[in-house]
């Protein structure tokens, strides 16, 4: 059975980073939790980090993050160089299936197996099942509202969960900056 599970999306704006998360797990067509956790905080609350993708892999690449930030004294762009440089060379790491997100003040990166790494023009970025409806729903309340990063980020993750059958309502927010 092929596992579902996870939108991210982060938005920047005005010196703010706001990254949001559903909570639902899929597995099939049959929910199997709501309220999971896909978002976490490092480096003392100054590094935001996404992962969409199976549960084993988004915590395998939590921990192997988190260290290459210790390695790199929370350098995040170099870390992210570093990660993205392991998952595609290590044998273990390739057969990951996920993607991530990260982010600080000063970038907003996306991350994944094949050795993806970019910085959004727009200051969105999203991952995971209703990567489409969140991007598109974040574009249009950037360029049509004074909303915040994280009302933002709230918001388009709120209108991807009433489209896309794997993201719930059940969304955490987590800022940085300002």
């Amino acid at each position: 059975m092929k596992t579902r599970s996870t939108t991210i999306l982060a938005v920047r704006r005005n010196g703010v980073t706001a990254m949001a998360g559903d909570g639902q797990v899929t597995i099939g067509s049959t929910v199997v939790k709501a309220k999971a956790t896909k978002i976490r905080t490092l480096q003392e609350g100054r590094v935001l980090v996404g992962i969409a993708g199976s549960a084993a892999d988004a915590l395998a690449l939590f921990q192997r993050f988190e260290s290459k930030l210790e390695e790199f004294n929370g350098n995040l762009r170099r870390a992210a160089v570093e990660l993205a440089k392991d998952w595609r060379t290590e044998r273990a790491l390739r057969r990951l299936e996920a993607m991530m997100v990260a982010a600080d003040v000063e970038s907003l990166l996306l991350v994944s197996g094949t050795g993806d790494l970019v910085e959004p023009d727009e200051g969105i970025v999203s991952i995971g099942s209703g990567e489409g409806f969140a991007r598109a729903a974040a574009t249009a309340l950037m360029r049509h509202t004074d909303l915040s990063a994280k009302e933002i980020a709230r918001e388009a993750l709120l209108i991807a969960s009433s489209i896309c059958i794997y993201t719930n309502d059940h969304i955490a927010v987590e800022s940085v900056g300002a």
